[in-house]
């Protein structure tokens, strides 16, 4: 069996949970046997990817983005693309601010959910013919439902099924003016029709996206993302030093704003002078406002020497922040579909602190490797991280049951067997 996993990247220039999860997936499926090619859109994954020369990246930002604006360079010689498609270029790019933010991409948003009636067709059918020549595939998998415009076509000219992962397809389209966003849904629920299975990354994901996109329940499917947890070192929080941390892109809407208030609240206490807050997760263009002010405000408040930056967020410089820290918590502002940083922080010994919403409370009674909080608010939030700061004991008892919830529960072995099974029984009824 050939998988295709058709993955967007964001070129390395914050902490990407969907980039990761594809990579993780794409790691465990190879594992169990499966031959799977992963093929790039926009941009590379991560900033030091490797393997770029074997698969080219499709749908490049920078000349997808000019022909957007500029259509007369859809007639553009195939040099241009070349040029504006290469590595430098793209790195280049994934700093630059707009890349996560839909404003001024609405209709290229829709034109690609259009796929082989959209303005990319040309894009579409290079992608579709270089797998046909270069592939031999019996599934396709988009890594999110924003892509879904591709699955008519490739349905067209190969004989696979395509299956779409789900996950925080809300967060960009929910972004956009009323009427984009109404257009933008109900073009992903005629669209949700041309896709043979829907992968949700949870159960609260799933009932929310089943309404939206019209999916009928035998084609979706709860697909918890999984790691290795060979991949962390566990350390028991009775050998860490007692400090906070942040792991995940630092923007407005991911709560480095309440949590940092949390911590300017906690620090107000003698007892937690010396605890610190290390934050790492990298940012866009878009967030650089936001995070002037974050760095204006520890400057008022006079915990400078209390806050880290901890720059490198890719793999071994992210093995080192965990090392550095007791406790993790991203208190995002609406919640989200998943958050990988929850099982990297949990396989490695470090009890998690995070809001009633979203998908947390479903991950952490499976994991039993943290608490949860109500509401989303420094105080509340400083409470809790006061609460387990106070009781050594509890957090020891919280870091070896989360690492044994992630060996147990989240095991990205287990999950590639199955989703195996779940591909030929798909084929089968298909067939």
């Amino acid at each position: 069996m050939q998988i295709i996993h058709i993955v967007p990247g964001s070129g390395g220039s914050f902490y990407c949970g969907n980039c990761l999860r594809d990579s993780k997936y794409i790691r465990g499926l190879k594992d169990a046997g499966a031959d799977v090619i992963k093929v790039p859109m926009y941009l590379p994954l991560f900033a030091d990817e490797h393997d770029l020369d074997d698969v080219p990246i499709f749908y490049g930002a920078i000349s997808l983005y000019l022909k957007h604006a500029f259509p007369f360079l859809r007639k553009a010689p195939g040099w241009l693309d070349k040029i504006l498609n290469s590595g430098p270029a793209l790195k280049f790019a994934a700093h630059m601010a707009g890349s996560t933010n839909p404003k001024g991409l609405e209709d290229m948003t829709i034109s690609m959910l259009l796929g082989e009636m959209g303005e990319q067709k040309k894009e579409l059918d290079h992608l579709v013919d270089w797998i046909a020549e270069h592939c031999d595939a019996d599934v396709i998998h988009l890594s999110n439902a924003l892509l879904i415009g591709l699955a008519k076509r490739i349905k067209e000219k190969l004989d696979v099924i395509v299956v779409c992962t789900l996950q925080d397809e809300n967060v960009w389209v929910d972004a956009m003016d009323e009427n984009f966003k109404i257009k933008t849904w109900e073009t992903m629920k005629e669209r949700a029709h041309d896709v043979d299975a829907f992968f949700a990354v949870s159960s609260f994901f799933a009932k929310k996206m089943q309404p939206i996109l019209d999916i009928p329940e035998e084609k979706l499917i709860t697909h918890h993302i999984m790691i290795d947890s060979e991949d962390y070192k566990y350390i028991n929080t009775s050998e860490r030093p007692l400090h906070i941390g942040y792991l995940s892109r630092m923007c407005v809407s991911n709560g480095l704003g309440v949590l940092l208030d949390a911590f300017i609240i906690l620090k107000k206490e003698e007892k937690w002078k010396d605890v610190k807050l290390i934050l790492t997760g990298g940012s866009t263009g878009d967030d650089d406002q936001f995070n002037k002010d974050i760095r204006k405000k520890i400057s008022v408040a006079g915990i400078q020497d209390f806050v880290e930056y901890h720059k490198d967020f890719e793999e071994d410089g992210r093995l080192e922040f965990l090392e550095k820290i007791s406790i993790l918590s991203v208190p995002v502002l609406e919640g989200e579909a998943f958050g990988l940083y929850l099982l990297e922080a949990m396989a490695s010994g470090i009890p998690i602190v995070q809001p009633a919403l979203g998908a947390f409370p479903e991950i952490l009674e499976k994991a039993e490797g943290g608490i949860i909080y109500q509401p989303n608010n420094p105080e509340e939030l400083c409470k809790a991280l006061i609460d387990l700061l106070d009781d050594p004991e509890k957090l020891s008892i919280l870091s070896k049951s989360g690492r044994v919830g992630i060996e147990e529960n989240f095991n990205i072995h287990n999950q590639a067997l199955e989703t195996i099974e779940i591909y030929k029984r798909i084929i089968g009824s298909k067939n």
